[in-house]
């Protein structure tokens, strides 16, 4: 394999980017809704409980959301494809 081209090194490091803050948020979104009923109704047996729990799946969503933003990215291994053909009308083979 070649060296990449510089264009392809900024799509790599965006989308890795992407997953990263995509990930934060589903996590922190993930954590919230785990831990909401805490706030809202008293449960001094179950806090640290409902908290483990909260970060245990903000944890596990987070590295789900990063693995398959990743993973769906064309440029792990093999180089970017090009766009469409700057014909109007066609398309490429493999679309």
């Amino acid at each position: 394999m070649g060296r990449r081209t510089q264009a392809e090194r900024d799509a790599i490091t965006v989308e890795t980017g992407y997953a990263l803050v995509s990930g934060f948020l589903v996590a922190g979104l993930t954590f919230l809704a785990v831990a909401a009923p805490m706030m809202v109704i008293p449960m001094h047996a179950a806090e640290r409980g409902l908290l483990i729990g909260a970060t245990v799946a903000a944890l596990v969503v987070f590295v789900l959301r990063v693995v398959t933003v990743l993973w769906r990215f064309p440029g792990h291994g093999q180089p970017i494809k090009p766009g469409q053909p700057s014909q109007p009308g066609r398309t490429s083979p493999d679309s």
